[in-house]
């Protein structure tokens, strides 16, 4: 025999084989006599590096203190500029750069939850406690 198997029956379980197979489809027996268990090279394994998507996300909003009563107050980033008022004591304040802003809230990339993150995470890279993407918190667009 020379190289390939030609087609014929299997010498172990006598099915026919159609040509160019290595093992048997029924028993697994080796087809060609010149080759042996040992003579196919298995390559060895090498790991590719992973590659992780990482999504941005901006701010929809903040959580801000009201200066009236010092709760937490929930503001969506379309009010900034605008006169709010607190739904706890109805103290009216302006939503700017005076307010003390606690953190801000925006929708995962992946999953579409929302996260409340810290403002010393913005601009830094995180994961999303929900479905664990990666994703890079953006510094609102003055």
């Amino acid at each position: 025999m020379s190289g390939e198997w030609p087609g014929g029956p299997c010498s172990q379980c006598g099915e026919e084989m159609p040509p160019r197979l290595v093992h048997c489809r029924s028993c697994r027996a080796l087809l060609n006599s010149e080759l042996t268990e040992d003579s196919i090279e298995i390559p060895s394994f090498f790991a590719l590096p992973e590659i992780s998507v990482t999504a941005s996300a901006s701010p929809r909003g903040h959580y801000v203190s009201c200066p009236g009563c010092l709760q937490e107050l929930r503001i969506h980033g379309k009010y900034k500029g605008l006169r709010v008022q607190c739904k706890h004591c109805q103290h009216a304040f302006p939503y700017d750069t005076t307010v003390d802003i606690r953190a801000a809230y925006m929708g995962c990339p992946h999953c579409q939850q929302e996260i409340r993150a810290g403002l010393k995470y913005i601009g830094h890279k995180v994961a999303c406690k929900h479905c664990g993407g990666h994703l890079q918190l953006q510094a609102e667009p003055s």
